[in-house]
């Protein structure tokens, strides 16, 4: 991908930072504070060095090392457990912080108000004493060490447990087979010869070391239950060369729609070689559109599917080019486009495109990253609408990096296509 060598050193610095802060802070919470030992203590440093050096080094030696994949998914799955350690001890530390504030207060007198003397009243015998200075103010009671020991490792227990319960949901989630989801769509311009059409839409599968052929089975079958007239697959359907993932994507074979199965290129084919990977798919019958478009449909009534290639190579020698896609196509005709980032909706639908299905956000995957993609992405996940035009933005069908799905399940979509 064609991008500033300054923007990725600043991206690895801030994300070496902010892992390097999140260990530093485990180790005191579930290390440091829970017992006085020294073995103890250091048993912690040594394990969360051995887990936090793979997870800053991954992004890079996928790159350089593509069979390094396998182990990267270790680190990039404990990255999930370190977020979800990290939520529960804050949440925990602050349940434990309001508690210890309660009990503070509870009990405690209010001090009586002393009235003010009266100027014209004689002075009386307390007032002509001699001023005793107050007794010194009592020293705060000591710590009470069993006590705070005891707070300390019940907090990171409970973290513990709780983080282990979301990563084992997230985990069973992301390989759970993807939930269903069907919308209606009204396309402007469709024929009445066509209402009713039906597209099958997966993304972001990232077939690779963990999603491999028997999960790929699965999602044809349940794809080929939806009985489509026609599959969509808008890009990062891979996570390693042709070579090595040949066999599981074949499986792409055994869709069944009778207008065929079309893919688009996602940022992710481009890590693994974009063009090797359109032959190989063409190879397998898949129809490949790299910035052009076909026409779906007979003399009866048509409309056009248009694919690009991913948002993220605009710039590049070959990338996305709307242009060139649409070119020589009837703009009377109804067009749906295939585009796996939807950060080009408002350009697609000035050109015409009256329905646009798109991934890449995968809704952020799991909780609290899906809170962020929430606010980073327009058009983050599920349909939208702007008068006449459409977007559906996939969570994707598979997973990436972490194998966890929190709040965000993976789906498969079914669209169907209405004449306005």
């Amino acid at each position: 991908m064609v991008e500033s060598p300054l923007r990725i050193i600043l991206f690895i610095l801030l994300v070496s930072v902010a892992s390097v802060y999140v260990h530093v802070y485990l180790y005191r919470r579930l290390f440091r504070d829970t017992a006085s030992s020294r073995t103890w203590r250091t048993a912690g440093k040594v394990l969360l060095t051995a887990l936090c050096v793979p997870l800053l080094l991954s992004w890079v030696v996928t790159r350089i090392l593509p069979s390094a994949f396998i182990v990267a998914v270790f680190a990039w799955t404990w990255m999930g457990v370190a977020v979800y350690l990290l939520l529960s001890l804050a949440l925990l530390g602050g349940v434990r912080r309001l508690v210890a504030r309660t009990r503070g207060h509870r009990g405690v007198a209010a001090p009586l108000a002393t009235p003010a003397p009266d100027p014209a009243a004689p002075p009386s015998l307390a007032d002509l004493a001699v001023t005793v200075p107050p007794a010194a103010v009592p020293a705060v009671p000591p710590v009470d060490e069993a006590r705070r020991l005891f707070l300390a490792r019940a907090t990171a227990g409970g973290a513990v447990l709780a983080a282990g319960g979301l990563t084992g949901y997230g985990m069973w989630s992301a390989f759970h087979p993807p939930v269903v989801n069907e919308v209606a769509v009204r396309l402007r311009g469709l024929p009445r010869a066509l209402d009713g059409f039906t597209i099958v839409h997966m993304s972001d599968i990232h077939v690779g070391p963990v999603i491999q052929r028997r999960f790929m089975d699965e999602l044809v079958r349940r794809a080929n239950a939806l009985k489509p007239d026609l599959v969509a697959i808008t890009g990062d359907l891979v996570d390693g060369t042709v070579n090595d993932l040949r066999h599981s994507v074949a499986a792409l074979q055994n869709l069944q729609a009778r207008a065929g199965t079309h893919f688009i290129t996602g940022n992710h084919e481009y890590y693994w070689n974009a063009s090797h990977w359109a032959e190989g798919l063409t190879g397998l019958g898949i129809n490949v559109l790299r910035n052009r478009h076909v026409t779906i449909g007979d003399a009866g009534g048509a409309f056009d599917l248009v694919g690009v290639d991913d948002w993220s190579m605009r710039t590049g020698p070959r990338g996305y080019n709307l242009d060139a896609a649409i070119e020589g196509r009837d703009p009377d005709r109804a067009a749906v486009l295939l585009a796996h980032q939807p950060s080009n909706w408002d350009v697609a639908a000035k050109a015409g495109m009256g329905l646009q299905l798109s991934g890449h956000t995968h809704g952020g995957q799991f909780f609290p990253f899906t809170l962020a993609v929430s606010a980073i992405w327009k058009h983050d996940a599920g349909l939208f609408q702007e008068g006449e035009n459409s977007l559906y933005v996939s969570r994707g069908t598979g997973f990436w990096g972490p194998p966890l799905r929190v709040a965000a399940p993976s789906e498969i979509v079914k669209v169907t296509l209405l004449a306005v």
